[in-house]
């Protein structure tokens, strides 16, 4: 259990939905499609282990607001001259309100691509009281998870909390040593200062798994550095959303789960998630072909003839197939433009808040915690970023 002394907590990005305290969330019907990767697209896979037990709210708001940053990284990468397909993956663990036959640890989302799933679960987090079992949480993502047996996909594991490393009844030890041996990275950060987290054993995680030892204040606010090119960012995310076009009797759902995101993102502008939130919406890595017919006519199976009239929108139920292919192309040109001039637009935030950071220097949040290490990692994988 955490004392009151120590407002100290756990971390990553990233993401995840929770049982309020005494009742259950009410059921949310899921999207069926979520599409994965080509098998010639390169993977990134990510998995965030946040604390939620009662001091680690601080740590969860960082979470909630840095999740669209986190998946940025990988905008301008390239494995093999292809930019890799990011997948994210949250847990939870030491809540009280969870389970203890499964040692107070729950999946939220397993590896995914839905990314405003991972959202939606993320501001649906709370806090309270538990024990933290750090191995027991390491062998779960380590085992439970779908892992890329590929040697080139960088996969990792964030684990951030507080308390004692060693807690619990698996041994973290061998929990780390079993994860590397699949070729998962385990990083561990500590929400408090380095020479407890030392002696709480958070930097023997990260050393037996070939990770990084982080430690982050998590208590303190996200560090944005407003730039001249936000509000002009903010101002084509409207244009972007109206090139979607919904398909399937799940459409409705993902859309309003869609809006929801940009509103929540939007509440926390101050923090830079919502310009970090449109950057990734014009990236590769906001992927909806479970419902956006757009982002559906690029995979190469694709055939609008196939899709049910009932399933399309009313717009598009009177055309032929041939006024049916010029609309989705005419709407595909129109958001391939947008997103052109997000990235455009970013490249020159990037180069002014480069300028910026560089008069001041803060102690780390989650996501420079995570961003140091992520590259470092990734370029070993032959992963490389635009200079």
């Amino acid at each position: 259990m955490k004392t009151p002394s120590i407002l100290i907590a756990t971390a990553l990005t990233v993401c995840l939905a929770i049982a309020k305290d005494a009742q259950p969330p009410a059921p949310v019907a899921e999207i069926v499609k979520v599409e994965t990767a080509a098998a010639d697209t390169p993977v990134v896979q990510i998995a965030v282990l946040l604390d939620t037990s009662s001091s680690m709210s601080g740590l969860i708001e960082q979470a909630k607001t840095q999740l669209w940053k986190l998946v940025n990284e990988f905008i301008t990468a390239k494995q093999d001259g292809k930019t890799p397909v990011v997948q994210v993956a949250l847990y939870e663990y030491g809540k009280s309100s969870l389970r203890a036959e499964e040692n107070w640890i729950r999946q939220i989302q397993p590896l995914t691509r839905d990314l405003d799933k991972v959202s939606e679960e993320l501001f649906a987090l709370t806090t309270n009281g538990g024990d933290e079992y750090c191995g027991a949480v390491i062998e779960r993502a380590t085992k439970d998870l779908a892992w890329d047996a590929n040697p080139k996909v960088y996969k990792a594991i964030f684990i951030a909390g507080n308390e004692p490393f060693t807690q619990g009844p698996i041994d973290s030890k061998k929990s780390c040593q079993n994860a590397i041996a699949k070729g998962i990275i385990v990083n561990t950060i500590h929400c408090g200062s380095e020479s407890q987290g030392i002696a709480e054993h958070w930097n023997q995680g990260a050393l037996l798994a070939d990770g990084k030892y982080l430690v982050i204040d998590q208590n303190q606010a996200i560090v944005h550095i407003e730039a001249p090119q936000d509000k002009e960012i903010v101002k084509l995310n409207e244009q972007l959303n109206s090139t979607y076009i919904n398909y399937g009797k799940e459409a409705p759902m993902a859309k309003a789960r869609q809006l929801a995101q940009d509103s929540n993102a939007a509440a926390k502008a101050e923090s830079g998630a919502q310009v970090q939130r449109i950057i990734s919406k014009a990236s590769a890595n906001y992927c909806n072909t479970g419902w956006d017919l757009v982002d559906a006519c690029k995979q190469k199976d694709f055939d609008i003839t196939k899709i049910k009239e009932a399933d399309l929108p009313e717009e598009m139920k009177k055309m032929s197939v041939e006024e049916r292919k010029t609309y989705l192309e005419k709407k595909m040109a129109e958001r391939e433009g947008i997103q052109k001039q997000v990235l455009a637009l970013n490249k020159e935030r990037e180069n002014y808040v480069a300028t910026k950071r560089k008069e001041s220097a803060k102690t780390d949040t989650l996501d420079t915690a995570m961003t140091k290490a992520l590259r470092s990692q990734a370029e070993k994988k032959g992963i490389a970023w635009e200079k």
